[in-house]
């Protein structure tokens, strides 16, 4: 125990030396932006991307905007192919060894996104040595490595193709750890990458439910499936009483916002809740403050950040602006060049300032995640918070949701239709829906107008899934565990149509 407790000092100490390094890019982020795209440019000046769009002449932000393009994934993917197929030198100089397999959420066709030597050790290995930094920053008094570190990956397994290795980015992640992050973590990275979920999932609760855990790092939503898996295999009432010494959840993933109440019930005592904002592309954001809901932007991992303004998105030439000219309160797209070979990259993911000295966002979205068939501009920010006012109003507990409009036929409006989930049900569902439906029109004000005297929308049609419907679905499909996931909202019936069928 002695000896647990000098490693949980040591390696706290050698943590925390970090906070310099980030307080520094919070008081100098648009010097550290700059130094960050320059430097870029510079080390990929001989490659095939970048002899292509001219590095080698950019000497300034508008020149880079001028020359370079943005682009989706599908415009960047023969560059992917390229490089996965063994080329040398195609976005990001020398090979690239890893790709981090993703199917998004929104295409069925699998995505490899670049994971180079330099994105793996400066974005995604140290956002994981600061977000437990900035943690241990705020708790002096923590015992994160006196316990042990439970990991929830997705299927982990690796393929070799090529030249390459492709696999989800938790696989590549775990099969390049430093030694002594494996020895304070759970499950055992044999059991970590094994690829079938359900297979996995029996042997990742044989090994944790016996462990001493101090803090949990995964998706929410999986995470709950493995809490409740580990909670019918023991005889305890709470997770506390099987790990008492559990202090913290970091999440990200998705929404954190309709599980807080379910984590709170099944661990039975306060923790701490941090979440974090990454994706196979990079590691974005790091709640900074407890207790808070909004993420610092890490300014200095190898990633340059652009934004585009959400009412100019689907213009044909819309305004891009870097960190020094966003505004807060304003929803942007984002754009990344990263240290892994992606340039001018449209991620799709939607973000809001809410603060911009430091930097801080809240995720609010993906681009193509909304509702807007009727010029109401519904984004998943509003329904999050209208699903937790109704649940808090009637005492009803959401796992799961998806929701797309219902298309004007002749003389009859249009409407919205939700598939809820619940893991405790509404005792009025009336009620439940009156709820919800009111507290979107407060929230947004376009809804508020399109619901008027019932013209352009009706009153919100919403079914209860039948237990683990979202599950079924998603087992179906093969995206059990990491961040696979139902869009939560969709301006097609894409998504809902074949889960109102297995509803059935």
């Amino acid at each position: 125990m002695a000896t647990k407790a000098l490693f949980n000092t040591v390696v706290n100490w050698f943590i925390r030396q970090r906070i310099d390094q980030i307080q520094n890019f919070m008081d100098h982020p648009i010097e550290t932006q700059k130094g960050i795209l320059f430097s870029q440019l510079f080390h990929s000046e001989d490659t095939e991307y970048g002899r292509k769009y001219g590095f080698n002449s950019i000497s300034s932000y508008q020149d880079f905007k001028n020359k370079v393009p943005i682009v989706t994934y599908e415009d960047f993917e023969p560059y992917i192919e390229r490089a996965r197929q063994g080329h040398k030198d195609v976005s990001w100089p020398g090979y690239i060894k890893h790709f981090a397999k993703s199917s998004g959420t929104t295409n069925a066709k699998s995505k490899f996104i670049p994971i180079s030597a330099e994105s793996l050790e400066y974005c995604h290995m140290k956002a994981g040595k600061d977000m437990v930094s900035i943690y241990a920053n705020n708790h002096p008094e923590n015992q994160l490595f006196t316990n042990k570190n439970l990991r929830l990956g997705g299927s982990s397994e690796l393929y070799a193709d090529f030249n390459t290795k492709f696999g989800d980015l938790s696989a590549i992640l775990i099969d390049n750890l430093p030694f002594w992050v494996e020895i304070t973590t759970t499950p055992s990275k044999k059991v970590s990458l094994m690829g079938e979920w359900e297979s996995k999932l029996k042997a990742i609760t044989s090994e944790v439910k016996n462990e001493d855990v101090g803090s949990i790092l995964g998706v929410p939503s999986w995470m709950m499936v493995l809490l409740q898996r580990v909670l019918n295999e023991t005889e305890v009432k709470n997770i506390s009483e099987l790990w008492p010494n559990l202090e913290v959840f970091f999440h990200g993933g998705i929404s954190f916002k309709p599980y807080k109440e379910q984590f709170q019930q099944i661990i039975g005592k306060k923790i701490n809740y941090y979440e974090i904002y990454n994706a196979s592309e990079g590691f974005f954001g790091i709640q900074d403050r407890p207790d808070s809901d909004e993420m610092l932007l890490m300014l200095d991992y190898g990633i340059f950040y652009e934004f585009i303004p959400m009412d100019e998105f689907h213009f044909s030439n819309p305004k891009v602006v870097s960190l020094e000219d966003v505004e807060a309160g304003k929803n942007y797209a984002m754009v990344i060049t990263t240290n892994g070979g992606l340039w001018r990259y449209l991620i799709g993911d939607t973000v809001v300032f809410t603060s911009i000295n430091p930097f801080r966002i809240k995720i609010t979205g993906r681009t193509k995640h909304y509702i807007n068939a009727f010029g109401e501009e519904l984004m998943i920010t509003n329904v999050e918070s209208a699903i937790s006012k109704a649940c808090q109003t009637t005492g009803a507990s959401i796992t799961d949701f998806t929701g797309a409009p219902v298309f004007m036929k002749e003389n009859e409006g249009g409407a919205h239709e939700w598939i809820f989930e619940f893991s405790e049900k509404p005792s009025n569902l009336e009620h439940f829906i009156d709820c919800f439906d009111q507290h979107l029109k407060t929230v947004n004000s376009d809804y508020e107008a399109k619901r008027y005297n019932n013209i352009t929308l009706k009153r919100p049609i919403v079914h209860i899934a039948r237990p683990n419907l979202f599950y079924c679905w998603l087992e179906s499909k093969g995206k059990l565990g990491g961040q696979n996931k139902v869009p939560r909202l969709s301006n097609d019936r894409e998504y809902i149509d074949p889960l109102l069928e297995l509803n059935k």
